[in-house]
């Protein structure tokens, strides 16, 4: 049970971490790889933590996430795991059949030093790997970074294994979404296309983890970015990278090694946000915004004007991904919400600055931090010692939420204790309409419970 302190009476801690804002890089990695089409992730470890990495995705999407291991023994945590990958590689282009390999590397690969690209070149020079298909590979040790590290790393890999040169350029633009859910990339495809841009995503999850049901299992998804349009990305006119954190790797390989520039962006959640978006869009391509856009937007604003009463000066806390939490802080002050307190578990000087920008910006005092020391123990203390009035963030909140008896909306990675939240973007307008709604059940949900005439009274 936590008490409370005064900030003089609480200590400083530099060696240990109590409950981490974040999980390991080879989820990250796993999530990305799902984004090709036809495309097997391989984790290069112990088979338990590819059971682990498999779990919390299949726990988050509801979905089964395929994967394989090279389940390292003892005899290769000694003397190194290069026969037990090679022999994978062999299986699993026997057995499943796919267009590419993904393989990620893990604590204990990372520590006695396996080089997975020299393995990679061993087994195509043995011919284990057949004609027309890939192996590719990313280094995420999970001592360091986080699963938003894993993701920007596999990403990166994508683009160095396929990304061809060429001369002539096309009028496509690369579109690399950073880790959102399936139903976001939809939203972003849905509205490039109403914009009428030529694009390629990846990677794209979008029909993989959030397949429909048939009536008939399908081991590859027929959703995800293809080999071909991969290998296009270096003849695209533009990039477009959204979140820092995990898309701008990808982005500046191309921009150095392809001479793709690129234009980073905040993922477009929220109003002001999803307006750079689309200001950016419409400049780089030359495209008009289109009415029904537009009309979006202005039930935005309606939808905010609307609310403003029941949301104006309460205070937040909010914690998770860092691409994910810069939009959503300016959005809730955008709202006139006051975000009192964001902790991220990834590290990255970038992330604690800009936060501290929208609050000298806002003129809000409030606390920001990230990296090795800022964890769910932290937060709690913080909210213990001033209390707030909303709660954001992924499932295990809700432990905070349920011994402060406050509102708790889950949002982010992973949530696990709800389903359908995977079906249902938060980006775009339409997806900050949505983020409202929610934001606002849960707060007249807790008044309801405390206060019933003044909730009536509100909602009349």
């Amino acid at each position: 049970m936590l008490l409370k302190h005064t900030p003089a009476e609480i200590t400083p801690r530099s060696a240990l971490t109590i409950n981490p804002a974040k999980t390991c890089q080879p989820v990250g990695a796993m999530y990305a790889a799902l984004g090709i089409h036809g495309c097997f992730p391989h984790s290069h470890g112990s088979q338990g933590c590819c059971a682990y990495h498999r779990s919390a995705l299949t726990r988050h999407y509801k979905e089964p996430v395929m994967a394989g291991t090279s389940s390292f023994t003892e005899g290769a945590s000694v003397f190194g795991g290069q026969a037990n990958l090679l022999q994978a590689i062999q299986n699993i282009f026997s057995v499943y059949e796919p267009d590419v390999i993904a393989v990620h590397t893990t604590c204990l690969s990372e520590t006695i030093g396996d080089d997975v690209p020299q393995i990679t070149a061993k087994a195509e020079a043995d011919g284990k790997i057949p004609e027309g298909k890939y192996v590719i590979s990313a280094s995420t040790p999970s001592y360091v970074g986080s699963h938003v590290t894993g993701f920007s790393t596999m990403v990166e890999s994508m683009a160095k294994a396929f990304s061809e040169p060429a001369a002539i350029k096309t009028d496509r633009i690369n579109m690399i979404p950073g880790w959102v859910e399936p139903s976001d990339m939809r939203e972003i495809k849905r509205l490039m296309e109403a914009m009428g841009i030529s694009y390629t995503m990846f990677p794209d999850t979008s029909g993989v983890l959030d397949a429909p049901m048939t009536g008939t299992y399908s081991f590859y998804p027929k959703g995800g970015t293809t080999i071909p349009e991969l290998k296009g990305t270096g003849a695209a006119s533009h990039s477009f990278a959204l979140g820092d954190f995990c898309s701008s790797a990808a982005a500046k390989w191309l921009d150095a090694n392809r001479s793709v520039p690129y234009t980073l962006l905040d993922v477009p959640i929220g109003l002001s946000a999803t307006d750079r978006f689309f200001m950016a869009l419409s400049k780089v391509t030359g495209k008009e915004i289109p009415a029904e856009i537009e009309d979006e937007r202005g039930r935005l604003v309606d939808m905010i004007v609307d609310m403003q009463q029941y949301l104006q000066g309460r205070k937040v806390a909010i914690y998770g991904d860092p691409d994910i939490l810069l939009p959503m802080v300016e959005f809730l002050t955008d709202i006139e919400m006051i975000p009192s307190y964001v902790i991220s578990g990834t590290p990255g000087k970038k992330f604690s600055q800009a936060v501290q920008t929208i609050f000298d910006e806002k003129g809000i005092e409030g606390k920001v931090e990230n990296g090795q020391n800022a964890d769910m123990f932290k937060l709690h203390q913080w909210i213990k010692n001033d209390e707030v009035d909303l709660l954001i963030g992924n499932t295990y909140g809700k432990y905070i939420a349920r011994d402060e008896d406050m509102p708790f909306l889950r949002l982010g990675f992973p949530v696990l204790d709800r389903v359908g939240h995977s079906y249902f973007s938060m980006v775009g307008y339409s997806g900050a309409m949505r983020l409202l709604e929610k934001i606002l059940s849960v707060i007249m949900d807790k008044i309801d419970k405390d206060s019933p005439e003044e909730s009536f009274e509100l909602v009349m």
